[in-house]
């Protein structure tokens, strides 16, 4: 009973260290760039896996590379330098990895824009019905996806569609949450909790979003992360996760008041969430998670707009709230 006890106490500890090892270092954004940028100031990162590279968007300034985990920085002048990014989610680098796209979605300023990384010139930018968006989802099968769905900001969950590769969209209705989309024909979105809707659940389209059928009973809560032919989905249960499409799901594990994630780590079983109280860890594929690593206390907690990425090249947690600097911290040196 005593070595129980004792071994409790260690075990303890240990998360406890974990928790308060969350030693952040700071990137100030004069780092990144010496302008003024405008309203919100750093609004967006995400790191491409492959590379290690490391992209931010700066409001009214634009994207900015980093291949030296954040000690020199690069202007892209490929994009726009208007508008910003604003939830977690607005910038994706394509899940399946090696094509190196980056997807950037303004929640002010400017239409969406899609960029190959490897070659510039290969891009689209979509109609500005396409602008003033929380998030967009592409059929990242496509080389030239048509097939794009994107939701409005602060326009009560409104959801539009676009069949021809941005040139013209059309409004599905309101009461709508972030999407993911399989293929041409294929893609699940969730629908918003409201007044009218008190439990929401998942929705399936196989006609290039033309109708939608209930294809699960989960409220979501963030942007589900594609991985390994898998789709993950953080819902106000925990995690769960699809591997025919959308035609069914299966929960992982729970994890409480989980806000944005999973950011996988260096295999589908590792992976990283924000939660209300810090970022918790999985090496089991979701089943059973750390204690919290509390954000840094410049950020003043965790809210709808704090991002975090993971740089499995360099093993290196970044964090970010918009309107603060980037913060980044050693993941293997815990």
């Amino acid at each position: 009973m005593r070595a129980t006890k004792l071994w409790a106490a260690v075990l303890a500890l240990g998360l406890a260290a974990a928790a308060r090892a969350g030693d952040w270092q700071t990137i100030p954004l004069d780092q990144v760039t010496k302008d003024k940028p405008g309203f919100g100031g750093l609004s967006g990162v995400v790191v491409d896996r492959d590379t290690g590279d490391v992209y931010v968007c700066v409001s009214d300034i634009g994207v900015f590379r980093s291949d030296d985990k954040g000690k020199t920085w690069k202007r892209l002048a490929f994009f726009s330098d208007k508008g910003r990014t604003e939830q977690p989610g607005c910038m994706l680098i394509d899940p399946r990895g090696g094509a190196g796209r980056l997807l950037l979605a303004r929640v002010y300023g400017g239409a969406v824009e899609m960029v190959n990384m490897a070659h510039t010139s290969d891009r689209i930018t979509v109609d500005g019905k396409s602008s003033h968006v929380d998030w967009c989802a592409i059929d990242w099968t496509d080389a030239k996806p048509n097939l794009i769905l994107a939701l409005k900001h602060e326009s009560g969950g409104t959801l539009i569609v676009s069949r021809d590769g941005g040139k013209t969209f059309d409004e599905i209705g309101k009461g709508y949450g972030p999407a993911y989309i399989f293929d041409k024909d294929t893609a699940v979105v969730a629908e918003a909790k409201t007044k009218d809707k008190l439990k929401p659940g998942l929705l399936r389209t196989t006609d290039g979003a033309k109708t939608f059928q209930p294809c699960g009973d989960y409220a979501a809560t963030a942007l589900p992360k594609f991985r390994d032919g898998a789709l993950y989905w953080l819902t106000d249960g925990g995690l769960i996760r699809t591997t025919d499409a959308g035609k069914t799901w299966e929960k992982l594990g729970d994890v409480k008041d989980a806000r944005y994630g999973p950011i996988f780590g260096k295999d589908a079983k590792q992976m990283f969430v924000l939660t209300g109280a810090g970022v918790v860890e999985s090496s089991d594929g979701g089943a059973t998670w750390s204690k919290p690593v509390a954000p840094p206390p410049e950020l003043k907690g965790v809210s709808p707009l704090t991002w975090i990425e993971y740089d499995p090249v360099n093993d290196v947690v970044y964090i970010m709230k918009m309107g603060s600097d980037l913060y980044w911290m050693e993941h293997g040196k815990k």
